[in-house]
C-alpha cells in the first residue's frame, strides 16, 4: 500500500482529534472580529480559501486566503494563520519573518513541530498525528481544515461518518477510466474543488480543472463531452447537469459533505494512478516541501 492510500485513509480519526483541539485551543485561533488572513502553499492555500468562507459565513469576521507568495504586506490584520504541512516551506518563512517584525500577531498550523517555522510564529497548534509521509498531501490538509471548521462551529459528527462512507462506498462506475476532470464548488467548497484537480493533476497526472459552479457555464463547459467527468463537490446549480449530461459527459453529483466528497476524489486520484501504473508517493516534479535557493528567489 503506497504512503498516500495508508493516509487517506485516516482520515475520519484525525479530523475527529483534531476537531477536539479545536476546543482546547482557542485562544490562539482567530478571535470573533479579529480581522484574519489564511495563508499557506499549495494545497494548504486551497485549504485557506475554504476556511477563509466559512469564518466569514459563521460572522466570525472578516477573513482573506492568500498565497504567502502572493501576501499583500501593506494591508494590516489582526492575525495571520499559516497552514504549512513541513513547516519548511520559503515562502511561508520569508512571510512569517517580515509579519514578526511588523508585529503581527501569527499562528502557524503546522505537521512537524522540529522545523523552523517554531521560531517565526507567535503561537502553534500541532497537528503531528496528522504529519504525512507522502510528497501529495490528503489528511494533513483536511485535517488543518477541520481544525478551523471546528473553531468556527461549523463541523458536527456527521461530517466524519460521511468520511467513513466516502471511504468505503465504491467510486462511480468507470470514472477512472477518463480522459479529463472538472470540479465544481459553491462558496466555501470552491477551495476543495481546486484543491481535487489539483490531486488529480498530482497524483495521475490527469487533466484536471476546477471552477466556482456558475462560472463553469461561462467558458468552461466548452470542454465538457465524451470521455469527461463533471464532479460537483456542493449542492450543483439547477440546469448544469442536464447541461453537462446533454453534452455527452458523465455527471458525479455530491451527495455527502464536500470534504468528505474530496476524500472520494482522493481515492479517484489512486485510482487513475493504479490504472495509469503511476507511482502516487513518487509525483512527477515534485517534492514534500518547496525550499527555495537564494537564486530562485531572486527570479521569482
Amino acid at each position: 500500500m503506497s504512503h498516500v492510500a495508508q493516509e487517506l485513509a485516516t482520515q475520519p480519526e484525525c479530523w475527529e482529534r483534531a476537531a477536539e483541539l479545536a476546543t482546547t485551543h482557542r485562544t490562539v485561533l482567530p478571535r470573533r472580529g479579529e480581522r484574519t488572513a489564511i495563508v499557506g502553499c499549495g494545497t494548504s492555500f486551497h485549504m485557506a480559501q475554504a476556511a477563509a468562507v466559512l469564518r466569514e459565513e459563521s460572522g466570525q469576521g472578516e477573513t482573506d486566503a492568500f498565497p504567502a507568495s502572493e501576501f499583500p504586506r501593506h494591508r494590516r490584520y489582526d492575525r495571520v494563520v499559516a497552514l504549512t504541512r513541513s513547516g519548511t516551506t520559503t515562502e511561508v518563512l520569508d512571510l512569517l519573518a517580515g509579519l514578526r517584525d511588523a508585529g503581527v500577531p501569527t499562528t502557524a498550523v503546522i505537521g512537524d513541530p522540529a522545523t523552523p517555522v517554531t521560531t517565526l510564529a507567535d503561537d502553534l497548534v500541532v497537528l503531528d498525528f496528522a504529519d504525512e509521509r507522502s510528497v501529495v498531501q490528503t489528511r494533513f490538509a483536511t485535517t488543518a481544515l477541520t481544525l478551523l471548521r471546528a473553531h468556527v462551529g461549523a463541523h458536527t459528527p456527521a461530517v466524519v461518518t460521511d468520511a467513513r462512507t466516502a471511504l468505503a462506498e465504491p467510486l462511480p462506475a468507470a470514472v477512472e477510466t477518463l480522459d479529463q476532470y472538472t470540479f465544481l464548488g459553491r462558496g466555501w467548497s470552491v477551495g476543495l474543488a481546486h484543491e481535487a484537480a489539483l490531486k488529480m493533476r498530482e497524483a495521475s497526472l490527469s487533466w484536471a480543472e476546477s471552477y466556482p459552479a456558475m462560472e463553469y457555464r461561462h467558458g468552461p463547459v466548452s470542454v465538457t463531452g465524451p470521455g469527461t467527468v463533471t464532479w460537483s463537490l456542493d449542492v450543483a446549480p439547477d440546469g448544469i447537469a442536464e447541461q453537462v449530461l446533454a453534452a455527452g459527459a458523465g455527471w458525479v453529483e455530491g451527495r455527502l459533505d464536500p470534504l468528505a466528497e474530496l476524500v472520494r476524489v482522493h481515492r479517484l486520484a489512486l485510482a487513475v494512478a493504479a490504472r495509469r501504473r503511476l507511482d502516487p508517493d513518487a509525483p512527477r516534479n515534485l517534492t514534500r516541501s518547496v525550499i527555495l535557493t537564494t537564486g530562485e528567489e531572486a527570479v521569482r
